[in-house]
């Protein structure tokens, strides 16, 4: 892995236009970003059309230093946020340099305050059409689609007590999409079930406790024929198989899907962190990976929180200086960032986003600065 992205890759056509204007001035609820972290690029355009295959952090990148910074610098306040309007493809987000703010108006307006600058308000649509349709997302949806619908971070109890597969079809060891497992335990009424391996404990590199249980998945199985005695085996199908499904496996309802609109801020408390693990079982991470990282929600950690990648500076000596004097400390630097979009108790996954240099297990996540 040696060549980096500064920049997320555009999404395909399917998302296309309607958090960039549910993003408020200051992040509700998130502390404003330190002076100047939120500063224009010397460069910024006066407008950008809206194009498909556009991203939040894409096109906030065109105009500010940091991308994460749009929701301080877009002109709605928070009752607007309670009833986002969106924009599409073909419209244009206009820099409005007096004001310090980014606005949606006519191409070719003028981006004094004074008058030429029309903001475009549209009808509210149903949430579920605009994201599905058209709406922009602010992280690459496909990177992080399957752990918005997978347990991952699991209690170790609950899945100790968990349906589990006994068999294959015809005595087989294993499973896969179309084949046939049997199952003991208790289905609560469920059909639809994801397929888990035993959960692996996820520790903290510093103090080495047990933050989680992070189980591998397998796959989703469906309910055939339900035991219609106590000593019989409930009968599945294995409707989508990403690796074998095998004895052993523990099987979860499928939870439903939430919509998340995510928007970047600060972290609410500073975060001195650092990255867990990297999913997948990968040694090093770049661009578009997932992380775990040892902080949460108990550490005010929520879903759109951006962190920044930072590798600290070692300590050297001053070859001027006396023999007996200490060490001096080269300052830490950020060679990336992060964008957390799922939260638990003591940990959280989060999107790699930009980076300079790869992402390993112990790396250092703070509060961007």
């Amino acid at each position: 892995m040696k060549k980096f992205s500064t920049a997320v890759r555009a999404l395909p056509a399917a998302l296309i236009a309607a958090q960039l204007a549910c993003l408020p001035a200051q992040a509700a609820g998130a502390p404003d970003a330190p002076a100047g972290a939120c500063a224009f690029r010397a460069d910024a355009p006066d407008q950008h059309r809206v194009t498909k295959g556009d991203t939040l952090w894409d096109i906030s990148g065109r105009f500010l230093d940091h991308p994460w910074c749009w929701p301080q610098v877009w002109g709605l306040n928070r009752d607007q946020i309670r009833d986002p309007h969106w924009i599409y493809p073909g419209q244009v987000v206009v820099f409005d340099r007096k004001a310090g703010k980014l606005r949606l108006g006519a191409a070719g307006g003028s981006s004094e305050a004074g008058g030429a600058l029309p903001e475009v308000r549209l009808s509210p649509q149903a949430r579920v059409e605009a994201m599905g349709n058209q709406a922009i997302a602010s992280i690459p949806a496909q990177a992080i689609d399957p752990f918005l619908t997978q347990p991952l971070i699991v209690d170790p109890v609950a899945i100790q007590q968990a349906p589990h597969v006994i068999s294959a079809d015809d005595g087989h060891i294993s499973a896969g999409t179309g084949d046939r497992i049997f199952v003991r335990g208790d289905l609560k009424g469920e059909t639809n079930f994801q397929a888990f391996r035993a959960a692996r404990p996820l520790k903290d590199p510093i103090t080495g406790a047990v933050l989680g249980y992070e189980a591998a998945y397998l796959g989703v199985v469906k309910l055939d024929r339900a035991a219609r005695a106590d000593n019989e085996a409930h009968r599945f199908v294995v409707s989508m198989g990403r690796e074998e499904i095998g004895v052993g496996a523990r099987l979860l309802p499928v939870p439903k899907r939430q919509l998340v609109n995510y928007v970047p801020h600060r972290p609410a408390t500073e975060i001195d962190g650092r990255v867990v693990s990297i999913y997948d079982g990968l040694s090093q991470a770049g661009r578009n990976n997932v992380v775990v990282i040892n902080r949460g929600a108990q550490h005010g950690i929520d879903a759109g929180t951006v962190l920044s990648l930072v590798r600290v500076g070692r300590l050297t000596r001053d070859p001027l200086a006396a023999r007996d004097a200490a060490p001096v400390k080269i300052p830490d630097a950020s060679y990336g960032s992060m964008f957390v979009f799922r939260v638990f108790d003591k940990l959280s996954y989060a999107l790699v986003m930009q980076v300079t240099d790869t992402v390993g297990v112990n790396d250092v996540v703070r509060s961007p600065e």
